[in-house]
């Protein structure tokens, strides 16, 4: 099934539809049909050589008794021969060292408190229009965009990427992922949103509806079976895949809406909101640069892919995301609050994409752009500010990884 954007809901029936017939049916069908012959015998699997040889989605397509143990050296990012269910030996060190990492801070959105919002969404003159409306509208975008990037790990970049280590990483990814979902789902049930506003701004309000159309161009991998790495046009499209995703969407689009989050809860206002929110910016800091490090290693293993022609296409679309971002801004706050307007985002998000350029090795797009938000950092590091007996601990790892001193 090839995901629809703009109607994914009768897509899917229709699918549904032609590919399982009614269950009566069937079984009037299989109990009125004549036996089926025995099986011919199963040839041993072989490596498919439409994606290079590589091992397949699993790895046990081809159990060889006797074979070798692997070693570092047979490990690769992608097109890999390597049995992908020996873990060990490690290859890659610092995929691991993020999957620890990211276990030990683990946190769940009920441990927040919301009272506080509660109290203040209900008051009358507890908040202004525009400052609902930044809450509104980041919840609707983020409450799909994270959906998007689960589904496009679990359904395509974990199908694709031939490395065990980084499959730990990326299976502790996509739980992150959920847990996002939930815990923008637990903020619109706190405040007693509107669900069917929040989670159908994709297709009603066109600065978030604009974002998401420009990520579904990147996951066709999605629907695609037939799509198999081991070529250079196939290999490419799985970097600009994780480029759109990695460096475009989870380091360009979330920022604008962490910002104003988070700037609110410097004001002492949806307090519940922006803990969750700096919690979610901190692992999503963690994936992108996990997915920087991937994108990295997969150019060192592959150059021939990082071609002048595919470093002008990938600028473009960061100059692209940086201008459909620079509209999310505008559109979220038009007149200007809390001391932002829509014009400190655009020198933001312009100084955003500079890093990310730096980040995979292409050069700066918009030279002297400047960080309007130095404290966007300090929130990002989280370190152990907030009083322990008030509030849980920013540097939310679990007990047994926790440093006390």
């Amino acid at each position: 099934m090839v995901t629809n954007w703009e109607d994914p809901i009768s897509s899917a029936r229709r699918s549904v539809r032609s590919a399982a017939p009614e269950p009566m049916l069937a079984v009037a069908a299989a109990l009125n049909s004549p036996p089926a012959p025995a099986p011919a015998p199963v040839a041993a699997p072989q490596p498919d050589s439409r994606n290079g040889g590589q091992q397949g989605v699993t790895g046990l397509e081809n159990v060889e008794f006797g074979a070798a143990r692997i070693t570092v050296d047979d490990k690769r990012m992608i097109n890999c021969r390597a049995d992908l269910n020996q873990l060990v030996p490690f290859k890659y060190k610092w995929a691991w060292q993020k999957y620890l990492d990211a276990c030990a801070n683990h946190w769940m959105p009920q441990e927040i408190n919301m009272t506080a919002d509660i109290a203040l969404w209900r008051r009358p003159d507890g908040l202004g229009a525009d400052e609902r409306t930044i809450i509104k509208r980041n919840l609707g975008f983020f409450a799909s965009a994270d959906s998007l990037v689960a589904n496009n790990l679990v359904l395509a970049v974990y199908r694709h990427i031939t490395n065990p280590e980084c499959r730990q990483y990326l299976l502790r990814q996509a739980f992150e992922e959920a847990l996002h979902t939930h815990a923008y789902q637990y903020c619109v049930e706190s405040l007693g949103l509107d669900e069917a506003e929040v989670y159908n701004m994709y297709r009603e309000v066109p600065s978030i509806h604009d974002k998401a159309a420009w990520a579904m161009r990147f996951t066709q991998s999605l629907g695609d079976p037939d799509f198999h790495t081991g070529t250079p046009e196939n290999d490419q499209r799985l970097l600009r895949d994780l480029i759109a995703f990695y460096i475009v969407f989870e380091g360009i689009f979330f920022y604008v809406g962490f910002v104003q989050v988070l700037s609110m809860g410097r004001r002492n206002k949806m307090t519940g909101c922006a803990e969750q929110f700096q919690y979610i910016l901190r692992d999503e800091s963690m994936h992108m640069n996990f997915g920087i490090d991937v994108i990295n290693q997969i150019k060192i293993e592959n150059p021939q892919l990082w071609t002048a022609a595919f470093q002008q296409e990938v600028i473009g679309m960061l100059r692209e995301a940086v201008e459909l971002e620079s509209r999310y801004a505008a559109d979220t706050m038009p007149r200007g609050v809390l001391g932002l307007n829509a014009k400190m985002f655009e020198e933001y998000l312009r100084f955003i994409a500079n890093r990310r350029c730096a980040q995979i090795g292409l050069p700066e797009q918009y030279p002297g752009a400047t960080n309007p938000f130095p404290w966007m950092s300090e929130l990002m590091d989280l370190k152990k500010e907030k009083n322990f007996f008030e509030t849980r601990v920013t540097e939310y790892q679990t007990g047994g990884a926790l440093n006390w001193d």
